[in-house]
């Protein structure tokens, strides 16, 4: 329902609609004035000092006239709380919104997926195939963006296995971050197929730059 369908319909309930609006604090007083009224036929010499009312005395001996004056004050003091509150909505022009849903992230800080180099390789490689790369625990396609010393970092585009996350990190002793970076060709900026287990890095031709070839062996190892 809109502002207007719902000013529309107050305005065909309100019975004095046809009225000039009330000012608010005449019509609080107008309230307060009707319900401390004495509205009684008592007349004034029979009442003497008994002024002071119980709620059930009091109440039992109102008019109809108060009551209604107290109706209508009611419905004025009702129709200029809604009005005004439709009129400072419209003139804000604010709408309310809703807040983080429960579960939103409040620091805001990636997600890091941490990996290491696997220990060189003395024995012969075996030729890579999908069914041993099947059992990689991670995969995944990515962006170098800085090699270091000890940590090569990357911005993942694509999770083949584990759990998806915003940066992945090889972090491993210097000597072995050389080696790797040898066998694999780490370069800033350029786009790799990785995988690992045991959260080592797998080489021997599974992890190496993004080329059609690999990524086949990728898509047929982890299909869908």
């Amino acid at each position: 329902m809109t502002d207007d369908e719902l000013q529309q319909r107050l305005q065909a309930h309100d019975p004095a609609a046809s009225l000039p609006p009330a000012d608010p604090t005449w019509v609080a007083r107008l309230l307060e004035d009707a319900m401390s009224a004495d509205q009684s036929t008592e007349s004034p010499g029979t009442r003497g000092d008994s002024l002071a009312e119980t709620r059930e005395s009091g109440t039992r001996h109102r008019s109809p006239l108060t009551w209604l004056v107290a109706a209508a004050a009611a419905v004025l003091i009702g129709g200029v709380g809604v009005f005004g509150l439709l009129n400072n909505d419209r003139e804000s022009g604010q709408v309310p919104s809703a807040g983080p849903g429960p579960g939103a992230s409040v620091s805001g800080a990636p997600t890091v997926t941490e990996l290491a180099a696997g220990a060189p390789t003395q024995g012969r490689c075996m030729v890579p195939s999908a069914e041993v790369l099947s059992n990689a625990q991670v995969a995944f396609s990515g962006t170098v963006e800085a090699v270091g010393a000890d940590v090569v970092s990357l911005t993942p585009d694509r999770f083949y296995a584990g759990e998806v996350t915003d940066v992945v990190e090889v972090r491993t002793e210097p000597a072995m971050m050389q080696a790797l970076v040898g066998v694999v060709d780490f370069q800033p900026g350029q786009r790799y197929l990785v995988a690992a287990t045991g959260g080592e890095v797998m080489v021997c031709g599974f992890s190496g730059a993004f080329a059609p070839r690999l990524e086949s062996l990728y898509v047929a190892a982890f299909p869908g």
